[in-house]
């Protein structure tokens, strides 16, 4: 819903409708210049003068009628064209014959903007009933079809008819944009919740599994069971039929993630954290732990996801490499980027093997790593020699980082 807004405040209708508001002010301006400087020359000036005053007063007092399409009523819409019409039909008794053939009506070029208001509000269909009628009405008043008559006359329909058709190319393209803001925000959803899930329930039914199995008896039935309902999840992540619905307001805590205190947010809740706090947890037997010497400030939920994605890895290494696999996390703050490796000891990965993992449903690296920096702006790249251990690098533009700071500012 916030992108269909977001579509809505950008659309291409208000700014025509500010040039509509300011087209009907300046043609009722002139349209009263020229009944004073050729005021002598009406036959019957008081008629000018009368549906001059009537006109300036009716586009003054309806400027909020075209500030958009929803107050810019039909009813609105036959009124403001009846003050044209008027005005056309009038010239004939205010005027003289010899005039008439050749000189403006009482509107002049205001008629135009009755027409485009049918153009912005209903499109080339209404634009078209409307700048016929006005075709007709001029007809009538000058009771001959001249050229110069037929060309004012076949501008107003064309334009008209060309700005309703573009206003309804626009909102079908505004309609096809908010529906993919709102796809692409539902996707992210779900590979935000895709993500807690590897990283909190698959791991729990995995770690089943192999307990189960290694127990063997009745622990081995319960993990054959814990087995196959990872693999109906895992399936359902990987296809995209996780239903977003029935679990937005599950809280899924990873498993890899630090908790506790390091997540304190400032005393107000809102300011930047250390990373540095959110990955000293990951520091025990085995892993090694090289940080800058001074803070390294995130907004806190950048930081947060960014420390997911080294629990994600460190995951990977303990699954894959073994629990006798070193590793060792580098952060580096650098004057355009946060930088942070994970890298190991282990066999490495053969290649191939993630994408083949990904096609399985298994998503670790996909969704609860690549996902997460995809998420915040940045990058995770991962370099694998078999025998020689694997590295991943997470990379974080600050500026990036102080963008997302200012969209939630404006939210």
């Amino acid at each position: 819903m916030a992108g269909r807004e977001r579509v809505l405040r950008m659309s291409v209708e208000l700014p025509l409708w500010r040039a509509l508001a300011g087209y009907r002010v300046l043609t009722m301006l002139y349209a009263l210049g020229l009944c004073v400087t050729t005021y002598d020359q009406f036959t019957r000036p008081w008629i000018a003068i009368g549906y001059d005053a009537v006109l300036a007063v009716w586009t003054l007092a309806t400027l909020p009628r075209v500030r958009g399409a929803a107050s810019c009523t039909k009813g609105f819409l036959a009124a403001d064209l009846t003050i044209a019409l008027a005005g056309v039909l009038l010239t004939a008794f205010a005027d003289s014959h010899q005039r008439i053939a050749g000189g403006p009506t009482l509107p002049t070029i205001w008629t135009g903007g009755a027409v485009l208001a049918f153009a912005i509000k209903g499109g080339w269909r209404w634009a078209a009933v409307a700048s016929t009628v006005v075709a007709a009405a001029n007809l009538v008043e000058r009771g001959q079809l001249a050229r110069d008559t037929l060309h004012s006359l076949i501008l107003v329909w064309v334009a008209s008819i060309g700005i309703g058709y573009v206003v309804e190319v626009a909102r079908a393209s505004e309609r096809t944009l908010a529906r993919a803001l709102e796809i692409q925000a539902a996707t992210r959803e779900r590979e935000r919740l895709a993500r807690d899930i590897h990283d909190s329930v698959l791991q729990v039914l995995a770690m089943v599994k192999r307990r189960g199995t290694a127990l063997g008896g009745e622990a081995a039935e319960l993990g054959r069971l814990a087995g196959e309902q990872e693999v109906a999840l895992r399936t359902l992540v990987a296809g995209g039929l996780l239903p977003v619905a029935r679990i937005a307001g599950d809280t899924a805590v990873p498993v890899a993630e630090p908790t506790g205190p390091a997540y304190d947010e400032g005393p107000d809740g809102t300011g930047p954290v250390d990373l540095r706090t959110l990955l000293a947890p990951f520091a025990r037997d085995g892993v090694s732990l090289a940080e800058p010497g001074a803070p390294v400030p995130l907004p806190p939920a950048a930081a947060r996801e960014l420390a997911a994605a080294v629990g994600a890895a460190l995951d990977n290494v303990r699954r894959h490499a073994g629990a006798d696999a070193r590793a060792w996390i580098l952060v580096e703050d650098e004057p355009a980027d946060i930088l942070v490796t994970v890298r190991d000891d282990g066999p490495g990965i053969p290649e191939g093997r993630l994408a083949e993992a990904e096609g399985e449903g298994r998503l670790g690296v996909a969704q609860s790593i690549r996902g997460r920096l995809r998420d915040l702006g940045g990058s995770a790249e991962l370099i694998s020699v078999p025998g020689q251990g694997t590295e991943v690098e997470l990379k974080v533009p600050k500026g990036a980082l102080a963008a997302r700071g200012k969209k939630a500012e404006r939210r």
